[in-house]
């Protein structure tokens, strides 16, 4: 599978300049891809002020990944605010070129910032089948709890985490995204942004390929990247085959709050 990642700044609060941007990155490609992954909110970057930026579900972010996804022939996915049924949620959309979808509300809200008092936590977690690959797709936050990203049963081979994590604590995005791989025999994809925000807040990208035995197949940090890579499902399933460390995993169950 080859998996795109789009590494950017963002204009605060301007989904039309952001979706724009983003627009132009996506049919510069110089090569055909599978998926194309976003940053968390990349129509506002991470905001508090959800009344003021929320779609309504289906709208303008949710047609313009189906256009996007249909003129490349790849699954598109990244999180945008949504207002749906009266609560706001930062949602992750999962969109495939005939237009079928899904959806992932982030799970745990970074109440540091707040967002637990505004968003609605989601519930479930998504796992996707695309081209022979299942694919799970978490958000920023979701990555400091490997309760939620445990990889029991063997549920998927590639761990999405999309984020807007900020450069004060790079070293533990970096970690724990070698971390989950390990840990989980599995892929992971992290793709942060780059710049700052109006609150003062500097991202550092970080935007990160692991490979299941935790190697760091591409790393890039503080510039806008739009880098494309195939990763192997033989050679995954290979070494689960030779190290099958899943065997022995705990075995629990999660309730929701």
């Amino acid at each position: 599978m080859n998996v795109t990642l789009l590494q950017t700044s963002l204009h605060w609060h301007d989904p039309v300049a952001n979706r724009a941007a983003l627009e132009e990155t996506i049919f510069a490609l110089p090569q055909p891809t599978d998926l194309i992954v976003l940053p968390e909110m990349f129509t506002t970057g991470f905001t508090m002020e959800a009344p003021a930026v929320a779609e309504a579900p289906r709208l303008t972010t949710h047609r313009w990944m189906q256009q996007m996804a249909a003129q490349t022939n790849a699954a598109v996915t990244g999180s945008y605010v949504v207002r749906d049924n009266g609560q706001y949620v930062n949602r992750l959309l999962w969109m495939e070129p005939d237009g079928q979808f899904a959806t992932y509300d982030k799970r745990h809200l970074f109440r540091m910032a707040g967002e637990d008092k505004l968003y609605k936590a989601g519930e479930s977690r998504l796992i996707r089948t695309w081209r022979g690959w299942r694919i799970c797709p978490l958000i920023c936050y979701d990555l400091r709890f490997p309760v939620w990203s445990r990889n029991t049963p063997q549920a998927y081979d590639l761990l999405l985490y999309v984020a807007n994590w900020p450069a004060v604590r790079q070293q533990p995005w970096d970690t724990l995204l070698q971390a989950r791989a390990i840990e989980n025999l599995s892929y992971v994809v992290g793709v942060n942004r780059v710049g700052d925000d109006v609150n003062g807040h500097h991202y550092a990208g970080g935007s990160a390929i692991i490979s299941p035995k935790g190697e760091v197949l591409f790393r890039q940090y503080e510039a806008p990247a739009a880098h494309q890579q195939t990763l192997s499902l033989d050679e995954l399933n290979e070494f689960r085959a030779k190290f099958p460390a899943h065997l022995d995993a705990d075995e629990f169950v999660i309730n929701n709050r």
